[in-house]
This record gives C-alpha cells, structure tokens and sequence, in this order.
C-alpha cells in the first residue's frame, strides 16, 4: 500500500465552527459548514475547503471508477458554450430564466452550460462516421450552472455544481436499451459503494426531452423532491410520474344535469359547505394560459393541480395561471363559476382520469352566483386529453397493486433518459450504416449530482454530535486526537506516520493551546470512521480507539490499534 501524508490540523485551512450558520435551513448545510468542509462564497456559490474537496474527490473517484467499469471513456468540455447548438434544439429559449446568458466583447451569444446533450452529439457527429464507430459511451465530470431563482440548502442547490454526465450513443433501439441497462447498474453500484440509501424511481423526462426516465433518490427530511413508495410492492415513482388508470362508469340512472342557485360560492369549500357534499363531490376547474391561450383543467374537488405535470404535459411551450385580466371580454368565462359544460371550441379542455367518462359532477354553470350537478363526464362534456394532473397524496392506489402508497422526501442523486434521436434529429448525427446509407443515431443521457451526493451523504450519515462518514468517501480513515500535553503530542504523531506509512490516511490534531475537549468535539464533527486518543495513558503506550460509526470505544496497546487499523 502507498505512503499516505499525514494531514496536521495546525496547519489545515479549515476552522470549525460551534454554531450553526444564520442562514442555514438543513443538517448538512449547518453541518459542512460548522466542520469547515464549505464556505459561502455567494448565493448559491460554494469553495470547498481542503476536507471537503478530499470528501468530493472521494466521490467523483468511485463515479470515475464504475463508468470506466462500463466501458465509458471520460472527455472534458468546456464550460463556456456558443448559442448556436442549444438554439438548434430549442434549449436557448426552453430553459428560460435558468439559463446563464452572456456575450462576449464582439457581442456573440453564449452560455453556462446546465447539460452538455447539444456538445457531445456535436462531438461524435465530428469524430463517429460508421456504425463501425459506435456503440459508445463518453463522460465527463465538470462543473454545471443554473440560474436558480432561490439558491438554498447549501450545496444542495446551488447555481453552480459538480455534475458526471455520460452520453450513449448507438445505431439500434436495442444498442440504447443494453447502454442504458449498463448505467442502471453502473449507478447502484455507485451509490452502494457511497453508502446512501436510495430508491429507484420512474421520473418524467422534463426539459431533457426524451422516453424512459428513471430518478436515484436519496430518502431525506432536506430533499426537494418527494416520490411514492408502495409498501407492498416494487412500485416507486417520483409524484409527478405516478399515474392513475382511466376507468369509465356506467352513467344509467344519473338524472339530467340541472343549474342550482349557489350564492356566494366561488370556492371549492364554500360550494361543498353550501351543499353539504364532500369536496369530492365537486369538478374544479383550473385555468391555465398554454402560449396565452386559455387551457381549463379538470380535477375532482378535494384534489390540488400539481402544475409540473401540467407543464410536462404541454413542454415545450410556457404554461402560466390566469389573471384576472384574463376574464376581461371573455362572458363565456366567469370566475369562480367555471364548467366544462358549454365551454365548447373556445377553451381546450384537459382532465385528471379521475373525471372518467360517466362519472357525475357538481360544477360551475358559468354563470354568476350558479354550478351544475349531475355533469356527466362525455353526457353533458367531452374531455380533450386525460392527464394524470393532481398532487399525489399519501393513501393514493398503487398503480401496480393498489395498495396506499406512502410519500417520502428525497434528494435526486442521479437521472437517467433515453433520449432517443431529439438532439441527432436537431443536430444531423448520421454515421453510415450497414447497409451502406445514413442511419440517425440514437442517444441516452445519465447525470450523476457529484457534489449534491457530499449534501445526501451528510444528511444520511449523521448524529447529534456531527457526520459521520461512510469510509468510502470520508475524509481520512483515522482521524488521531493528542490530548495536549507533549508526550501525548509526540505520540499522536508516531502513531499517525506508522499509519500512514502503511497506506493508512491520516488527520492529527496537533494543534498547541486547543484543549482536549474542544479537539474530542472537533473529531466527532469533522466525522471520520475512526478516532485515535493519545491521552491520559499515553505513558504506557495505550491508546483509546473509538469507532465514530458505532460508538464503541476501547483501550488498547499502540501495536495493536495500529495493527487493527492497518489490516
């Protein structure tokens, strides 16, 4: 094993901290920071300080190792992008305020990129001329940047952030099938390898375009994304991909809709009140501005619009809520007393399956001060497209079994899309094929957050007292702790070179005027799997191990915690 250096905490550049940031809202932020792994540089702006960028090139060292694994071949791109590529694809004007625009001195248009799909597949259109050439899988590791609108929770967000994406390219469906498998797997093994805990779950493809998607998420109070989990089944999707099936009803025996008077009732609640029905009971209906023009969305009354589903559904044109300048010259619209009845041509209509056909309604009349009941679904209104548009709730069916399905927070650490032929149509990318003519290639994508797995780790490795690092991508294996005075001093650091001339990577806090209560609390904050106590019995050549993991801890002769720590 190779010599490792010792790492001397009087000469780290890096403090701890005993209090948690101001503006700190989750563990890993308080945390990483308070063990000086970050520090804020901007809103949304992170420097790594000399343990972080250990912990972060521990990371990028196992995603580097798995791709490799899988045959891919690793590239660096730059940064910096020209306009032309992304406007191809429609990606300039699609990523909206996200993207960071700039323009060089001549006044050309550029960007930052937030993903590198338009770049490779340039490449390959440059370098592949043959299916001869292909399959391959190329990957990079390199900073991303996105305009967040609130940069928050850290590194969890940020504006700028460490990214592995990788790009199959093949001539067959079945090639971008077998890529795809080979990411699927190369990814458990990462995030096994990491240490976190993670669900696979389907996903929707988003801006990124594209047919099969999967997310890696990491379950977490912190995370920004909240996924369906059954209980009974394998079933786990993101909400915004869990479906519900469309099952008709028979409408026989449901009387002819009739208009009731509902004074002061432009409120789901204020309706269902009126009544006395369940808000289940009732049809609400949204409207939406899709490219400006009004869009009515129909879902049952107890149920809230989940507007990324709508906006999925509509990609890639711009989905807004209406204002109400909207209802201005429009009398076939009243406010609070929409239905999809009598909307006629004028406003397309879009509805959850749950609005099955034969189901029956209380719904707006469109008139003042009026709803409907007995609103048949494909009597008395036709739906233009079902889709699956409310939020998910805890309890929902299964859409495998059935079963309630559970809600969970989560932290997305990896997406992987087939991407099929969106960018080799925009961007012409035809290697000759077998047959001796042009064949259009056929391409997946597959992200792996690399510094946002640092934030996961963090939240899923810790305790009251600090982190506590997995030893994959932990700082230091042993983290060695002389207690203060100069023979236990001298002792830490003969034991930390016998470690690291065994391999072993070694912190030491040598620091002179630190009492041993602050070092003790520093050692279990900065969290690495093993801390060595020169203290009290250091005379005697005993040593105190703990393992920071369990708890455990035990008094022990130098020999044998060295030989211990060495095996």
């Amino acid at each position: 094993m190779a010599k490792a250096p010792v790492q001397r905490m009087s000469k780290l550049m890096a403090k701890t901290l005993r209090d948690d940031p101001a503006d700190a809202e989750v563990l890993s932020h308080k945390l990483l920071v308070r063990a000086g792994y970050v520090r804020r540089t901007a809103a949304g702006l992170w420097s790594w300080l000399p343990l972080g960028k250990k912990v972060l090139a521990n990371v990028e060292r196992v995603v580097r190792e798995e791709m490799d694994a899988i045959g891919a071949q690793e590239v660096l791109l730059p940064a910096l992008l020209p306009r032309e590529p992304y406007e191809a694809t429609g990606r300039w004007e699609e990523y909206g305020a996200e993207l960071f625009r700039l323009q060089d001195r001549k006044g050309g248009d550029y960007l930052l990129g937030p993903t590198h799909e338009e770049i490779f597949t340039l490449l390959v259109k440059d370098q592949a001329s043959s299916y001869k050439d292909l399959p391959v899988i190329l990957y990079q590791i390199q900073n991303k940047y996105r305009d967040e609108a609130r940069p928050r929770a850290g590194i969890l967000r940020g504006r700028e952030f460490l990214m592995k994406d990788s790009y199959s390219f093949d001539v067959a469906d079945e090639g971008l099938d077998e890529s795809y498998a080979l990411h699927r797997a190369a990814y458990r093994r990462i995030f096994e390898r990491l240490g976190l805990d993670y669900r696979i779950c389907a996903a929707t493809a988003g801006a990124m375009g594209g047919s099969k998607s999967e997310e890696f998420l990491a379950p977490a109070e912190a995370g920004e994304d909240t996924f369906a989990d059954c209980p009974a089944c394998d079933y786990a999707a993101n909400t915004e991909a869990v479906t519900f099936g469309l099952e008709p009803v028979d409408p026989a025996g449901v009387p002819a809709a009739e208009e009731i008077p509902t004074p002061d009732t432009p409120t789901i609640e204020t309706l269902a009140a009126a009544l006395g029905v369940p808000a289940s009971a009732t049809l609400k209906n949204l409207l939406v501005k899709v490219d400006g023009e009004i869009v009515a969305v129909g879902v049952p009354g107890d149920r809230e619009v989940d507007l990324g589903k709508v906006e999925a559904h509509f990609a890639p044109a711009e989905v807004e809520l209406v204002t109400a300048e909207d209802f201005v010259g429009r009398p076939d619209l009243v406010r609070g007393y929409v239905g999809p009845q009598g909307l006629g041509d004028k406003v397309t209509y879009v509805a959850d399956p749950r609005v099955a056909p034969g189901t029956a309604w209380i719904t707006g009349a469109n008139k003042e001060h009026t709803h409907a009941r007995n609103v048949v679904a494909g009597r008395d209104f036709e739906v233009d497209a079902y889709v699956d548009v409310v939020v998910v709730q805890d309890g929902d069916p299964c859409p495998n079994c059935g079963t309630g399905l559970k809600l969970d927070r989560a932290i997305e650490i990896g997406h992987i899309f087939q991407l099929g032929r969106k960018y080799a149509d925009a961007l012409k990318l035809d290697v000759l094929g077998q047959n001796g003519k042009p064949a259009r290639v056929t391409m997946g994508s597959y992200g792996v957050g690399v510094s946002r797995a640092v934030a996961a780790l963090a939240e899923q490795h810790a305790d009251d007292k600090g982190l506590v690092w997995p030893a994959e991508v932990a700082p230091a294996d042993v983290h060695v702790v002389a207690a203060g005075k100069a023979l236990q001093t001298e002792l830490a650091l003969e034991v930390s070179q016998k470690l690291a001339d065994a391999g072993v990577r070694v912190l030491v806090d040598d620091r002179a005027g630190v009492s041993p209560g602050v070092k003790f609390t520093d050692a279990e904050l900065i969290g690495v799997p093993w801390i060595l106590v020169a203290g009290r019995r250091s005379g005697e050549g005993v040593v105190e191990l703990k393992d920071r993991r369990t708890g455990e801890r035990e008094e022990i002769p130098v020999d044998e915690a060295v030989a211990r720590l060495t095996a």
